[in-house]
């Protein structure tokens, strides 16, 4: 519970990459009936239904127009540990509450962090609907902190960090990548944040984010399932509705990312790295950016890097010798200029630099000789269906429509989302890939072994003996 949520969490995508984790795809046609309602309370508020009559389950979203973009300077972290201090409890419902009542009703429950939102979810039996409201609704303003539990949370989030990002050379070097990527832009810190910066938050910086962006007019409420519009509006009306504005959060103002004028390298080193690999990443616009170019680097995303029939596989895995894995995806769903990355580990006998000048091979591929029409038409059906099939899950619509919403994206660019795919043309492909896949625009990153002679430390660990991130 309480977890990071994955950095990549577009409208466009459901699939796994690498460690950036889960992402959706729009659904095809989801919002083109009157499936999809939504609405505003007097608080300002937005309300999303999205009904789903075949089980009487519903999935039940706070989302918060906040995330670690959002931070400000010196606080790093500070959205993810404010997640973790919303399960503390109000005076209404102390700690442990909350949870005690969704598990007793056989339900579930979580949250998340990223760069542009903060989530929290239930998935319930219907009936139960109008509670989850009334506790949300409850913590949205009435959250007590006391002291001890702020100071042994904090522990909690620099454990979490420990585990997942300074053991994990893999994630060491995903942060190294991004600070290299985006050089005044926030998303290049990591999501929970700096160690040391994370070691200086207080209770005192917990509530004053939270008072700032935890408001009715900051979030969005989406409920998807076993409802009507109508009776989701009287329930929200009934808890949520009472919850007055505390806060105005203000247009979300972020650095630019200047033009980037060179080509930057990440290497790491590390005893603990049983699999060497290389990724690289570019700067590229994001559906709130450009939608017209997002749709196309989309498609492109796929043709390079989606799947056992994308060019990446089949030209450096099953038709050559230089890879044992090799694909890319792209980040569309953010609120700023977001990434385009590909990765590739090697076959034995294959160095990490010519892994990566392979990488420059297929992209020169695309860019003179284009993209055929039946490939082109292959790749679009492929992207629709695969969107379809998320309609399946309730949770993933409820997930699909919090994102697009919280970066920029409306319901109607979720219901559009699939005609703007089958409207992107095999130039527009080709264009956006000779317009961002320029070397000044990306930053390579290797993750190597170490070099040999390299022993672990005498007690047994190799932390002392981990390289520590190069850029150049």
């Amino acid at each position: 519970m309480r977890a990071l949520a994955p950095a990549r969490l577009i409208i466009p995508a459901l699939v796994v990459m690498m460690a950036y984790g889960f992402s959706f795809r729009a659904p095809a046609g989801a919002a083109e009936t009157d499936a999809v309602t939504s609405f505003t309370l007097d608080n300002g508020l937005e309300v999303v239904v999205i009904e789903d009559h075949r089980t009487p389950v519903v999935t039940h979203m706070v989302w918060y127009k906040v995330g670690s973009a959002d931070e400000p300077p010196t606080k790093s972290g500070i959205a993810h540990f404010l997640e973790h201090l919303m399960f503390k409890g109000t005076d209404a419902h102390p700690a442990g509450e909350f949870s005690r009542v969704v598990a007793d009703i056989g339900g579930q429950e979580n949250a998340f962090t990223s760069s542009d939102y903060t989530a929290y979810f239930q998935k319930i039996a219907k009936e139960h609907l109008g509670q989850m409201m009334e506790f949300e609704a409850d913590r949205m303003t009435g959250l007590v902190l006391d002291p001890e539990d702020v100071t042994s949370e904090l522990q909690v989030v620099l454990e979490e960090r420990s585990s997942r990002t300074d053991n994990d050379p893999g994630a060491q070097l995903g942060e190294e990548l991004d600070a290299a990527l985006f050089l005044a832009h926030p998303y290049g810190r990591p999501v929970i944040g700096w160690k040391h910066e994370i070691e200086a938050l207080s209770r005192e910086d917990a509530l004053n984010f939270y008072k700032r962006y935890y408001t009715p007019n900051n979030a969005i409420l989406v409920v998807a399932g076993d409802v009507t519009p109508a009776e989701v509006r009287t329930l929200a009306e009934q808890t949520y509705g009472k919850v007055a504005r505390r806060a105005e959060p203000g247009e979300r103002l972020r650095p630019r990312e200047p033009e980037p004028r060179a080509a930057r390298t990440v290497s790491m080193s590390s005893p603990r790295v049983q699999q060497e690999s290389v990724r690289r990443a570019w700067l590229v616009p994001s559906y709130s950016e450009n939608a017209d170019e997002a749709a196309a680097l989309d498609v492109m995303a796929s043709v390079l890097g989606g799947g056992a029939n994308s060019r990446l596989y089949r030209e450096l895995v099953v038709d050559g010798t230089t890879a044992s894995s090799a694909g890319g995806w792209y980040q569309g769903s953010a609120l700023d200029d977001s990434r385009f990355m590909i990765y590739g580990v090697p076959q034995p006998g294959t160095s990490l630099d010519d892994l990566a000048a392979s990488f420059d091979t297929v992209i020169g591929k695309l860019v003179d000789g284009g993209v055929s029409d039946s490939e082109l038409t292959r790749v679009k059906n492929a992207l629709i269906a695969e969107a379809v099939y998320a309609q399946d899950s309730q949770s993933s619509l409820a997930r699909i429509y919090g994102v697009a919403l919280t970066t920029g994206s409306t319901t109607q660019d979720v219901a559009e989302w699939s005609d703007s795919i089958r409207a992107v043309t095999a130039d527009q492909v080709v264009e956006v890939a000779r317009k961002y896949l320029r070397p000044e625009r990306s930053v390579t990153a290797f993750l190597r072994a170490a070099p040999q002679g390299v022993a672990p430390a005498a007690d047994g660990s190799d932390a002392a003996e981990e390289l520590p991130a190069k850029r150049s």
